[in-house]
């Protein structure tokens, strides 16, 4: 029997609350100043971030697997994907490779799809904030980035059979420099008859002002209302950001003067 699972790859996924432990996360240094302002700060960057992402190229190349007992593969979903912009400034995905997949356990759906292009379900912009609790954790090194950490939660979580709005819960870690997300691990919630895996997003900073995401990978067993469990890998790769930029043709027109000012043709002299 084949089992719908939702993948949310280009998202910010957080991790559930019982891995929290795992993380090397120091409150030595107290925690900083204002909570509320760093939260209002990368919100909104979080928002800049989202607009700008809108104006950008990039290839995706994403696999998802469905993994035996024995670790063996059982099931592949591979593609690869150029996003690019047409003349009118309107972005398409153009497939470079995509042979026929072979899961049988779960489907990508076309929402799938959409979320491997780039089209968050989540997020924490300025507008959505206010329906999230954030708990400020401590302050951890990433990668030589220091980072605030934060725990979040919706503040309601709304019943899956009758609202179709969706949240995140998990962990974020945001430079405490540029006050941006580098990194977050999570899942989506609430799941209803759906399963969402665990995934970590690690961000990389592009044109030296915004960090998107570069990298994103899910190992997780998805257990369903029947019991039966689907072990899913997947891993996300997002390279070659380039800014779209808008072709300006320059035609010149002559004016009245200018054809006038033309040589005219003369006769050879006999």
């Amino acid at each position: 029997m084949i089992k719908r699972v939702s993948i949310f790859l280009f998202a910010l996924f957080l991790w559930p609350a019982q891995t929290f432990a795992q993380s090397a996360v120091s409150n030595a240094g107290g925690a900083p100043p204002n909570i509320e302002a760093i939260i209002r700060a990368f919100a909104a960057k979080e928002t800049e971030f989202r607009q700008a992402l809108n104006q950008y190229s990039f290839k995706r190349d994403a696999v998802i697997q469905t993994i035996g007992m024995g670790g063996q593969i059982t099931g592949e979903y591979h593609r690869v994907s150029q996003f690019v912009f047409d003349d009118q400034g309107n972005r398409y995905e153009k497939i470079i490779f995509f042979p026929v997949p072979t899961l049988t356990e779960i489907t990508v759906t076309p929402e799938d799809l959409e979320d491997l292009g780039g089209i968050e379900p989540f997020a924490l912009e300025a507008s959505k904030i206010d329906k999230y609790n954030f708990t400020y954790v401590g302050k951890e090194r990433i990668d030589e980035i220091d980072t605030y950490v934060f725990d979040v939660a919706p503040k309601v979580m709304p019943d899956p059979k009758k609202s179709k709005e969706r949240f995140f819960q998990g962990r974020i870690w945001v430079d405490d420099r540029d006050l941006q997300i580098v990194k977050a691990r999570g899942k989506g919630v609430p799941e209803g008859k759906q399963r969402f895996p665990t995934f970590e997003t690690y961000r990389e900073n592009i044109d030296g002002r915004y960090w998107f995401p570069t990298y994103t990978y899910a190992d997780d067993v998805l257990t369903f209302d029947n019991g039966q469990t689907v072990h899913v890998r997947m891993r996300v790769r997002y390279t070659d950001f380039e800014r779209f930029r808008s072709k300006v043709r320059v035609i010149e027109e002559e004016g009245p003067e200018q054809k006038e000012q033309k040589p005219q043709p003369t006769k050879p002299k006999p």
